[in-house]
C-alpha cells in the first residue's frame, strides 16, 4: 500500500473548492508517455497551474502502474526544480470501469480515481460508486462518478450516442453515491472525431466543420440542484486544425476532424465545471511534431531529435489551455 501523501500528490478536494470559488477550471491532461509527462509539468510550473495527470485504463496497462508511481512522485519533484516551490498535482485513474482496477490504484498511490458506472443502470451506477467511495474515502483519494453518457471513443470507452445528464437526478445520484465531483454530459465528446459532418455547419470562409453548441441549459440546471458541487467536463478537447493540418500536410489522414470551441469551454471554466478533460488535443501535438520533424529531416532516427518537437508542442498547447481558456494560471504559492 503506497499513500499518495508519500509521494508528494494532493487529492481533488481543496482544488476543486477554490476553482469553482475563483470561477476557473483545473486542466486535466492525459498521459502516456515520458515527453506528455515533461510537457505537462513543464507548462503546468511555468504557469504556476494545479494539474491533474490522467491515466486511463489503457493507459496503465502501456505504461506501467509500478512505473507510473514513480513517475508521478519524480514529477512533483521535477516541478520544484522548474521553479514550482509549492506544487498541487493529483494523479488521477481516469475511467475506471471496476471496483478492483479503482482499489489498484488507490493501493499504488492514486490520490483520485473515476469510477465511470455511465453504462449500467441506474441504481448500479450508484451502488458501484458507493463501493468506490467507501473504499477511497479510508485513504483520503477522491473520487469522480459520471452520470450521462458521452459519444465518441477514448481507449476502452466507446459509445455511438450521448445521452445528456439528468438534472433531475444528479441530487439523489450525488447524496446516496458519496462521490466527490461529478462528470456530466451537455454535448462533449471523445476522441478527435466528436461530432459528424450532418451535425455540423461548415464556415463559408474556411470550409470548416463547426459543431453544435453545448447544452448550458442543462449544465445550468446542474448548478441550481447542486450549488458549488464539483462538475466534470470530459471529451473537451479543441482539436486544434494548425496541428490536424500539419498532420495531413505530412502524409496524415484526419477529414473532418472537430472539436470543442475554446470560448464555449471558457465559459463552462466560469461556472461549477472545475475540472475539464484534455487528451485528444495532446495527441494532434505530439502527432504532428514526429509526422513534421521525420518528413522534413528523413535521415533521423533518434527518438529524441522528433520526441523534443513534440514535446515542444504540447508545452505550447498546455500553456495555452491553462492560460487562455482554463483561466488557472497563478493559482499557486
Amino acid at each position: 500500500m503506497v499513500n499518495f501523501k508519500e509521494l508528494g500528490l494532493v487529492n481533488t478536494r481543496e482544488m476543486f473548492k477554490k476553482a469553482v470559488d475563483g470561477g476557473y477550471a483545473i486542466p486535466a491532461f492525459n498521459f502516456n508517455n515520458l515527453e506528455q509527462l515533461q510537457a505537462i509539468i513543464t507548462a503546468s510550473s511555468e504557469t504556476k497551474s494545479p494539474v491533474i495527470l490522467q491515466v486511463s485504463k489503457g493507459a496503465r496497462n502501456y505504461a506501467n502502474q509500478t512505473l507510473l508511481r514513480y513517475l508521478a512522485e519524480g514529477a512533483v519533484q521535477y516541478a520544484k526544480e522548474l521553479g514550482c516551490e509549492h506544487p498541487e498535482i493529483v494523479l488521477h485513474l481516469d475511467h475506471g470501469d471496476t471496483f478492483e482496477l479503482c482499489k489498484s490504484c488507490v493501493d499504488m498511490g492514486f490520490s483520485s480515481v473515476m469510477i465511470d458506472g455511465s453504462s449500467l443502470p441506474y441504481e448500479e451506477n450508484i451502488a458501484l460508486t458507493k463501493k468506490v467511495v467507501e473504499y477511497a474515502h479510508q485513504y483520503d483519494v477522491t473520487v469522480e462518478a459520471e452520470l450521462g453518457v458521452l459519444a465518441g471513443v477514448e481507449d476502452d470507452v466507446v459509445a455511438e450516442e450521448s445521452h445528456y445528464t439528468k438534472p433531475e437526478e444528479v441530487i439523489d445520484f450525488s447524496q446516496r453515491s458519496g462521490c466527490d465531483s461529478l462528470a456530466i454530459s451537455i454535448g462533449t465528446s471523445h476522441g478527435a472525431y466528436k461530432f459528424k459532418p450532418e451535425q455540423c455547419t461548415r464556415d463559408p470562409k474556411t470550409g470548416r466543420l463547426v459543431p453544435p453548441p453545448l447544452a448550458f441549459n442543462v449544465l445550468h440546471e446542474i448548478e441550481k440542484k447542486l450549488p458549488g458541487f464539483p462538475i466534470v467536463l470530459h471529451g473537451s478537447s479543441s482539436v486544434p486544425q494548425e496541428y490536424v493540418d500539419i498532420i495531413n500536410k505530412f502524409g496524415g489522414n484526419l477529414p473532418n476532424a472537430v472539436g470543442i470551441p475554446e470560448e464555449q469551454l471558457r465559459e463552462a471554466s466560469k461556472s461549477a465545471v472545475c475540472k475539464i478533460n484534455i487528451d485528444s488535443d495532446s495527441r494532434l501535438a505530439y502527432t504532428a511534431g514526429v509526422r513534421e520533424t521525420l518528413a522534413q529531416h528523413p535521415d533521423y532516427f533518434d527518438p529524441r531529435q522528433y520526441g523534443k518537437v513534440a514535446r515542444n508542442y504540447m508545452i505550447d498547447l498546455y500553456k495555452h489551455k491553462i492560460v487562455d481558456v482554463l483561466g488557472s494560471d497563478n493559482k499557486l504559492a
